[in-house]
Order: structure tokens, then C-alpha cells, then sequence
């Protein structure tokens, strides 16, 4: 999975893994937090010693909390040397496993892998599904409206702010790969992958990488909302 791959190719390669209809899934260039996968119960984290935005502590402790949720779950880190960011992970991930674990002991809690059932994965993900689905249709009323192309980027911009702002993700990635496609810009992941340039929408779902567009982080489009 890279980050080409748009919001509807997501859900269902995300989902596919947690049916088991495959038992590996390799992220190219990826930074995605808060991907509730409880069945995954190996992260390997390749070129770890290559410092760089991908490969900062945060973006290790992200990318390692993918098998949190996993009562077995293990990060593997390849690397050919441990690198500062490595240290600062590692570090960070076991003073938390250290508060965890007094937490659990004071309480008498015994850690459980959270079990759902194919039938709550299909429910958990055809909610998503449906959202795509509705903004697929707005998005082919759009052509009825006579709007230039100008006009129907603009407004569909606002859309994008306006749904980042009520925290619907979903529905602002597939309005952003719609403006892409129509703006048509090269896809998200082609050129450099240093931070300059790159604003993420909450959890790793990146607004604009392209020089000359104007960069909003989460702060600004949080801002947006709130004024109206």
C-alpha cells in the first residue's frame, strides 16, 4: 500500500487484511496514525536508521503502535546502526509499557487481544463504504451544475476544510483525491519525502505536497471551522 492508492483502496485493502485474505501488507513511504488493526501482530519497519521525516521517534512510535492492540504483538526494527531517533523511540514506547504494566498490576487487569468477528469487520468498515459512496455521487452531480473546472475545485476545497473540520476524514481524502484528479496534479508520494511541503490531515492523510499550493495544517483547518 502506498500513498497513491486513494481512500476507497484503502478501506478495502485494510480490510482484506483483517478477513485474512492475505497475512502481509507492505506500506511504501506510509505514515498513518491511528489505524485501528487489532489483528495485526507483526510490524517490521525496514531502512529504520535512515533519519528523515518517515524514520523520526514520532514517526517510529507511530508506525510501531500499529500491533499495539495485539496481546503478541512485536515491532521489528532493521537497521545497520541505532540512530537517535531509534534510542528516543525505544525509550518513549518503554516508559509507557512500564506505566502500562503498573497500571494493569495495580488494577489486577490481564491484557486481552480484542476478537471481532468477520461480521463486525464488515459492519466497522461499511460505514466507510457508504461514505465514499455518497461523495461518489455528489461528486457526479457536480458535472450537471455547469461550474467551470476552477469553480468545481474551489468548492469542492471548501467541502474538503469544511468535513476535515467536523473530524470526517473519510469523506475529506476522497474529496482531496477528486480535486487532485481534477487539478491534474501528480499523485501524493511522487518527489521528495522530507517534511517541507508536507501537511498531514490528522492522521497521516496529506493535503498538498505540490510547490505553490497553499499548505494548511490541522491547526489552520481546525481555525477554519470554528469561525463559521
Amino acid at each position: 500500500m502506498h500513498s497513491e492508492i486513494d481512500a476507497i483502496e484503502r478501506i478495502e485493502i485494510l480490510r482484506g487484511l483483517r478477513l485474512g485474505e492475505f497475512d502481509v501488507l507492505i506500506g511504501i513511504n506510509l505514515l498513518r496514525e491511528g489505524l485501528d488493526l487489532p489483528e495485526v501482530s507483526l510490524v517490521a519497519i525496514l531502512d529504520a536508521d535512515k533519519e528523515g521525516f518517515l524514520r523520526s521517534d514520532r514517526s517510529l512510535i507511530q508506525v510501531s503502535g500499529r500491533a499495539a492492540r495485539h496481546v503478541q504483538g512485536s515491532v521489528i526494527m532493521y537497521a545497520d546502526r541505532v540512530t537517535d531517533s531509534m534510542k528516543r523511540a525505544l525509550a518513549e514506547m518503554d516508559r509507557r509499557r512500564r506505566i502500562q504494566l503498573a497500571y494493569n498490576e495495580a488494577h489486577g487487569i490481564t491484557p486481552q487481544s480484542i476478537v471481532k468477528s468477520i461480521e463486525q469487520v464488515m459492519l466497522s468498515t461499511s460505514v466507510a463504504d457508504a461514505k465514499t459512496e455518497a461523495v461518489a455521487e455528489e461528486l457526479a452531480a457536480y458535472q450537471l451544475t455547469g461550474l467551470t473546472v476552477e469553480e468545481t475545485i474551489a468548492q469542492l476545497e471548501k467541502e474538503m476544510f469544511d468535513a476535515a473540520a467536523a473530524m470526517d476524514f473519510e469523506r475529506a481524502a476522497v474529496l482531496r483525491d477528486e480535486i487532485r484528479r481534477l487539478s491534474g496534479e501528480e499523485p501524493i508520494g511522487n518527489g521528495s519525502n522530507s517534511s517541507s511541503g508536507l501537511k498531514r490531515l490528522k492522521r497521516g492523510t496529506a493535503l498538498w505536497d505540490k510547490p505553490g499550493r497553499k499548505e494548511l495544517g490541522v491547526k489552520n483547518i481546525r481555525s477554519r471551522g470554528r469561525k463559521k
